[in-house]
């Protein structure tokens, strides 16, 4: 097994009058040949957007997107008519598939904290689709977009990539877990802090970890909401 810890302050940063995103890979005009992905991994943005603006309607294609809301509430449209309003507890996933335009908006009063998460697809040019629901996260890893086979028969909305599954967990302080067995694995303390192993962790830190197996996590003071990726060759 090796552990790779990224921290929060060592990624790639866009801030704008409206925008403030962390970006954990290149992703725009950020660009590190070292540090393109991991796994399947092509993006991972922690973003707040400010009240009454957001990111008008534009194009994807061959992309699993995954948006997780940790404060206040992101509206999305996209040209295949779907509309929704996502808030914490609410995962979302786009397949840009042959192509899509969509839009990220913030209509509350409050800024809009959120992770989106881009996955390379199992299959290229299928139709686009979309899928959410409602999840209720408690202190073990739970399956909440995925499309590994393990995850099949979960509450879990589905992706397009067999080889890949998105878990979240929410630990009170004290609470421990153990990383389950995958090729690779892909730890963001959302919020909070957290021990993994003589690791410490605090809010936004990650960890890019390879032949995870059992490993021992433990929250801290804060407690702690994790958002895990396990994933295949």
């Amino acid at each position: 097994m090796s552990v790779d810890i990224r921290r929060a302050d060592e990624r790639f940063r866009t801030q704008s009058g409206w925008l403030d995103s962390w970006h954990s890979f290149s992703f725009g005009p950020y660009y590190d040949p070292a540090n393109v992905g991991f796994g399947l991994l092509m993006a991972h943005n922690d973003e707040v957007v400010a009240s009454g603006t957001g990111f008008d309607t534009h194009p994807h294609q061959d992309v699993e997107i995954v948006t997780w809301v940790l404060r206040g509430a992101l509206l999305h449209q996209d040209s295949e008519g779907h509309s929704g309003i996502i808030y914490p507890g609410l995962v979302q996933r786009m397949s840009a598939g042959s192509g899509i335009q969509h839009s990220e908006r913030n209509d509350a009063e409050e800024p809009v904290h959120y992770v989106q998460m881009w996955v390379r697809p199992g299959e290229y040019d299928l139709p686009p689709s979309y899928q959410q629901a409602d999840v209720s996260p408690t202190a073990e890893f739970m399956p909440i977009a995925s499309g590994l086979a393990k995850h099949q028969g979960s509450t879990a909305i589905t992706i397009n990539q067999p080889r890949a599954g998105l878990s979240v967990a929410r630990l009170a302080p004290g609470d421990t877990l153990q990383l389950p067995q995958s090729p690779q694995a892909h730890l963001f303390v959302a919020t909070g802090n957290i021990m993994l192993e003589q690791s410490e962790l605090g809010p936004a830190d990650a960890a890019r970890i390879q032949d995870a197996d059992g490993q021992r996590l433990t929250a801290g003071s804060d407690g702690a909401e994790l958002l895990l990726w396990e994933m295949s060759d």
